[in-house]
């Protein structure tokens, strides 16, 4: 009998078990999640892209295990213009937007955000720090121009960076976020904004580790002022420093709009200064990047990493110093080039670097075709899923940036008279650029980067490259 009854338990168990086992089989597979990383301000001045002083190692070892894109660029070289761009996956002059005060939904209200084609679809989104714009050092701690429709919980981090700005140096005294601005920091990386806002991701991961996410995290630095503990400024020694060599007659044959982003004040720093500057903004890179590292253990020891795509970018590239420019601005390379790392677990190109030119506007269409999402079908991005199985793959889209010069559309001048308001337009492929002002009539640049990689060189009067300012022409206009 108790045989019998034993045999009866087992039987039923394996009937559950085999019952179980269907299932699962039934079941689809748990959507991948998303770790989307957004640095401020952030140029290629990384290990991973060929710089021998700045040390990245957490950006680098990202880039080991997932794609590295050696020329991505953003649509525009300025905060809310980029972000409103990447985050909607549409163009500039769709959003609207070109300055640091409009909220994309006043142009296009019944948007669908990258957030929110993952709401939409049953992720948990949050977003911790600065995704959309707002601005920096003033509005950390609020949610700026931020977009509540794309979130279910949000986190504005705060720390003693807020608390310290009597202490930053500015080249213009008491302005700090306009203009280059730095402070070697007292105290440690977890009482500073970034290093609060890397924790509190870490207990968001924490929190919903067994659920589909996608977590925004946007850090603050480099953006000026370039504050970080002392450490990160001792690792950067100003004798290692050399700042920019720009040639003497640089200007010669480029349109004077090319230049405006300039600042008279930058013009008047001496090498000593420069190097300093040119420290304390790679001080904040190694602090931020230490930040992103913290963040990827968490995601790591949660045993989240391999159902996990992890986007690290930033929104726009950065001056220090080429072109006898500061910070961003410009259609030069340095202000629309922009990291751009993907790891998809599943990617068959990881631990490669694809050249071929991406943009920002791409990410939203790339996420939702990664994880077999319906994307809004208005959207000017390309999947960059190719790319990521074959870095190498044939490719021929070029990037596009745009940027506005004078006051933007609707804003007065100095003494309530009008300026001159234009665009500058530039298209990139992988050797090419070529840049329009006010649709050329202000005049245009056109570069080899195989032979001239820092842009120094305006070839537009050159009629040996007649076809190729025809082609390039062609390209902008399409």
């Amino acid at each position: 009998m108790r045989i019998r009854l034993k045999l009866a338990l087992w039987a039923a168990a394996l009937l559950s078990v085999s019952r179980g086992e269907a299932r699962c089989a039934d079941e689809p597979p748990q959507r991948p999640n998303v770790l989307f990383i957004v640095a401020d301000d952030l140029c290629t001045r990384l290990g991973c892209y060929g710089d021998d002083l700045v040390q990245s190692p957490n950006i680098d070892r990202l880039a080991g295990r997932g794609v590295r894109f050696e020329r991505a660029y953003c649509q525009f070289p300025l905060c809310n213009p980029s972000r409103a761009s990447l985050l909607n996956g549409r163009r500039p002059d769709v959003t609207g937007v070109y300055e640091n005060s409009t909220q994309f939904r006043s142009h296009i209200p019944d948007a669908v955000t990258l957030p929110q084609t993952f709401l939409k679809a049953g992720y948990f989104v949050a977003r911790v720090g600065k995704l959309f714009h707002y601005g920096v050092p003033t509005q950390i701690g609020t949610s700026g121009l931020d977009d509540p429709p794309s979130w279910r919980q949000v986190v504005n981090p705060r720390g003693r960076d807020k608390d310290d700005e009597d202490k930053i140096f500015s080249l213009v005294p008491g302005q700090f976020g306009g203009t280059l601005s730095w402070l070697a920091a007292d105290g440690a990386d977890d009482e500073q904004t970034d290093g609060i806002g890397a924790a509190e991701a870490i207990q968001l991961l924490e929190a919903h580790r067994d659920e589909p996410f996608f977590l925004g995290v946007g850090f603050y630095r480099p953006h000026t002022p370039y504050v970080s503990p002392k450490q990160y400024f001792e690792a950067n020694p100003l004798e290692k420093i050399t700042p920019a060599v720009v040639p003497e007659n640089h200007r010669a044959g480029v349109p004077p709009p090319a230049f405006a982003s300039g600042k008279p004040e930058q013009d008047r720093m001496d090498d000593h200064l420069r190097r300093e500057a040119i420290q304390a903004y790679h001080a904040a890179t190694m602090f931020m990047d230490a930040q992103l590292g913290r963040v990827l253990e968490a995601l790591d020891r949660l045993g989240l990493a391999e159902r996990t795509i992890v986007v690290f970018t930033s929104d726009h590239g950065y001056h220090l110093g080429e072109h006898g420019l500061w910070q961003k601005m410009s259609l030069f390379e340095e202000s629309t080039h922009v990291p751009l790392i993907i790891h998809d677990p599943r990617a068959k190109g990881n631990g490669q670097a694809s050249s071929r030119t991406v943009e920002l506007v791409d990410l939203h269409a790339t996420l939702a075709d990664l994880c077999g999402l319906e994307a809004p079908a208005d959207l000017d991005g390309t999947s960059l899923r190719p790319l990521l199985d074959d870095p190498n793959a044939d490719w021929t889209k070029p990037a596009y940036t745009q940027v506005w010069r004078g006051p933007p559309p609707g804003a007065a001048g100095n003494k309530g008279q009008k300026r001159e308001q234009f665009m500058g337009r530039s298209v990139r492929t992988e050797r090419w650029r070529y840049t329009e002002w006010d649709d050329g009539k202000r005049g245009a640049q056109l570069y080899d980067h195989d032979s001239d990689p820092q842009e120094y060189h305006n070839l537009i009067d050159d009629n040996q490259f007649a076809d190729v300012r025809t082609e390039m022409k062609r390209l902008l206009a399409k």
